[in-house]
């Protein structure tokens, strides 16, 4: 929509004239008090022929909409009994002004669940129907469902999952149209790979590895959860000299500081000897081409931190979300229902999260809480007690080998700058910050 006219009508003097969407909409309802849907209002734009956000402020406003005012009737009308329902995709281009008017709900993605659901209830049915097939003719079991949405689809909602069920079963109707099948074809999880080819996303959680700093993580995304990984290395060089790689952004990279200051002031207390964090330390989140961004990833940081200067690996069947302090303390975070139903999708037996973020487990399904055994923390030390191995029996713990050899290494030095190198510096001319695909 860019015409205000849409909203407000045309004057009586125009050829053709009529009253706006509104006015005609409340004439064919009958009532003067119906539920409007507004669908998609952040798409709305402004053109020389006039700007609709500005005719949707009188609109929506309580305040206002008792006299609004059609240039076609030209007369007031009472708005003030309609119910007006307005749905976006994002926020950011919803102009300010209307978007005070306006009481915000955010609604998640469908969960796996919700997804299964769905097809079994409607898109399923409804792609036989469209594909002339009888219900006899082909059926999908629960797993293949829950195959196709784990390996062929990555969205919030079902649209590409619809079309997914769809391939599958014109490839059915050709099969049944050249009488190669003569019974009913129940398509099994061994079989989708016929059907819709090879699989066009994995979960990372496969490549999980043991090797010491190594620790899983886990993220929003507008299409749900996810699992990520944090890599940390040490090398030679200048002391103090922090790599950052992946495509963070700046609030993740100030966790990543955030992360090696408390490992550097508490090495002690963590079990490291003082020269621990000496030379150039490197943090590195993989998909580097995905931009990433958010202060939950903190506790996963300081995980991979201590697991690469401890030599002790983190538990493979763990994943962690949560902000950091430099005292040590973990922050509750945002999307963990999302967070949760990730992990458990990726195989994770125990999630260590937030303790203030206790309130958000009722909106987990039942199905899953029972599956997973999670972990909440107030202190990263209990991350840590939970996430690492223990240390390998005859591998000496560095903070004892240091002492062992009465050596006393010289103190980390307190005064000057870190340097902090991103290995990701932005093309020239771009403007503004690259919006962030996965939130951690």
């Amino acid at each position: 929509m860019r015409d205000e006219a849409e909203i407000r009508g045309h004057r009586r003097t125009y050829i053709g004239a009529m009253p706006g969407r509104i006015i005609q909409a409340v004439k064919r309802a009958g009532v003067k008090n119906p539920v409007f849907m507004l669908d998609e209002v952040d798409k709305i734009g402004a053109d020389w022929r006039g700007d609709p956000s500005s005719a949707l402020l009188e609109v929506l406003d309580p305040q206002q909409n008792h006299a609004f005012r059609d240039h076609y009737l030209d007369v007031d009308f009472d708005l003030s009994q309609v119910l007006f329902i307005c749905t976006a995709n994002t926020t950011s281009t919803i102009p300010a002004p209307l978007l005070d008017r306006m009481e915000m709900l955010y609604l998640d993605g469908y969960t796996e669940y919700d997804k299964v659901r769905i097809a079994q209830e409607y898109l399923v049915p409804r792609q036989l129907r469209v594909n002339g097939l009888l219900p006899q003719e082909v059926t999908f079991n629960e797993e293949t469902l829950r195959m196709i949405i784990r390996d062929y689809t990555r969205e919030a909602g079902v649209r590409q999952l619809e079309r997914e069920i769809g391939k599958a079963c014109r490839k059915v109707a050709t099969q049944v149209a050249e009488g190669t099948v003569t019974s009913g074809v129940v398509v099994e999880p061994e079989q989708v790979h016929d059907y819709l080819g090879k699989p066009r996303y994995r979960f990372d959680a496969a490549l999980r590895t043991e090797r010491p700093g190594v620790a899983t993580g886990l993220a929003w995304t507008p299409t749900g959860g996810e699992v990520i990984f944090v890599e940390a290395a040490s090398m030679a060089g200048s002391d103090g000299t922090l790599i950052l790689t992946g495509k963070l952004g700046e609030v993740m990279r100030e966790s990543a500081r955030i992360a090696l200051s408390y490992v550097e002031a508490h090495t002690q207390e963590l079990g490291l000897c003082e020269t621990a964090c000496r030379g150039k330390i490197h943090l590195h989140v993989p998909t580097g081409a995905v931009p990433k961004d958010g202060p939950s990833a903190g506790v996963t940081m300081v995980t991979s931190l201590v697991s690469m200067l401890s030599h002790r690996p983190v538990h493979s069947d763990v994943a962690m979300t949560g902000e950091v302090t430099l005292q040590g303390q973990v922050l509750p975070i945002g999307g963990l229902k999302l967070k949760i139903l990730a992990a458990h999708r990726a195989g994770i037996k125990k999630v260590i999260y937030p303790k203030l973020n206790e309130i958000d487990l009722e909106d987990v399904p039942e199905e899953v809480l029972k599956e997973l055994e999670l972990i909440p923390v107030e202190d990263i030390l209990e991350v840590l007690e939970h996430a690492l191995e223990p240390a390998p029996e005859g591998v000496v713990e560095p903070a004892a080998e240091s002492k062992a050899e009465g050596e006393m290494p010289p103190s980390i030095p307190q005064t000057g700058e870190v340097t902090v190198v991103i290995d990701e510096p932005a093309p020239e001319g771009e403007e503004g910050p690259v919006t962030p695909e996965i939130e951690c």
